[in-house]
């Protein structure tokens, strides 16, 4: 291919990429798109991506391209990433819900964009170690991405020894993961804790119901201002009037929504704005 089909090529990708899931493609990723997608080339018998491109802008292949744009989306993840965040999470931030909710005893949790699982895993064996602490408690976590191919994946808790390397603690892998084949399957105690669905962050999440926790972490970056705006509204719409939001380390929702403010409590995580202002019953739970 030459330069400009190369050039032309990237950007009907990056735009059917922004169309489909809100997703930039950044030109720094532009050989990782290309890496992605050789085994579709290659399953097709596409000659190059100057022609996969041209035929998904023709638009009469939408199981191609969806076999593309899950592909190209970015599913970098890893267990308990951002330690330090994390830890504040399970620790103040999960009790000051469970003090918020010690009433109902219910606590319904939403990782969303959760990619191949290691997310909502690692809240599922946090809980497996406080049992204690939380026992009497229905607590649901639900886990959803784009991608079907990260799903089915996440569903088995299945992971390779670099994947269960990536931090998950040795004692912890031995204790919640079975040895298999040389891959770490997560035991049944760890995944009938999280249910795992399909789900586009553009579309409504009005049919999930209403979160306690929503984590969107690592997700927002990728995504061009306007979808931005649009999927925080769409999370502010499923959380709950006094319920939190997690991004990730690097995210932030100053300048992109007037749905959230950040939490004077806990760096890192938001609350919904109501009337123009935090809610005073949120907040004051969030200083129990």
């Amino acid at each position: 291919m030459t330069e400009g089909q190369i050039a032309r090529a990237h950007r009907k990708l990056s735009e059917l990429l922004a169309r489909e899931t809100g997703q930039q493609l950044l030109a720094n990723r532009h050989w990782r798109v290309e890496m992605a997608l050789k085994p579709i080339l290659r399953k097709h018998s596409i000659p190059d991506i100057d022609m996969l491109a041209t035929i998904l802008d023709g638009g009469g292949e939408p199981e191609l391209l969806k076999e593309c744009m899950e592909s190209m989306v970015n599913n970098e993840t890893c267990f308990f990433r951002d330690q330090a965040n994390f830890a504040l999470l399970t620790g103040p931030v999960m009790d000051s819900l469970r003090a918020a909710r010690a009433n109902t005893k219910r606590l319904r949790i939403w990782s969303a964009a959760c990619s191949t699982g290691q997310e909502p895993h690692s809240l599922a064996m946090s809980f497996l170690e406080n049992a204690e602490k939380w026992r009497g408690w229905n607590i649901q976590i639900l886990a959803t991405d784009i991608s079907t191919t990260a799903l089915a994946k996440a569903r088995k808790g299945q992971y390779s020894q670099f994947e269960i390397q990536r931090g998950l603690p040795v004692m912890l892998m031995l204790k919640y993961f079975d040895q298999v084949d040389g891959d770490w399957v997560a035991k049944p105690e760890v995944r009938k804790m999280v249910t795992f669905a399909q789900h586009n962050q553009l579309d409504s999440p009005r049919h999930m119901g209403q979160f306690d926790l929503i984590l969107c972490r690592n997700m927002l970056m990728y995504l061009c201002d306007d979808k931005r705006r649009e999927v925080l509204e769409q999370l502010a719409s499923a959380l709950t009037a006094d319920g939190i939001l997690m991004l990730g380390a690097a995210e932030t929702v100053i300048g992109q929504t007037e749905k959230f403010v950040a939490s004077r409590e806990f760096r890192g995580f938001y609350q919904r704005t109501v009337s123009g202002n935090v809610a005073a019953t949120g907040q004051q739970r969030l200083a129990i």
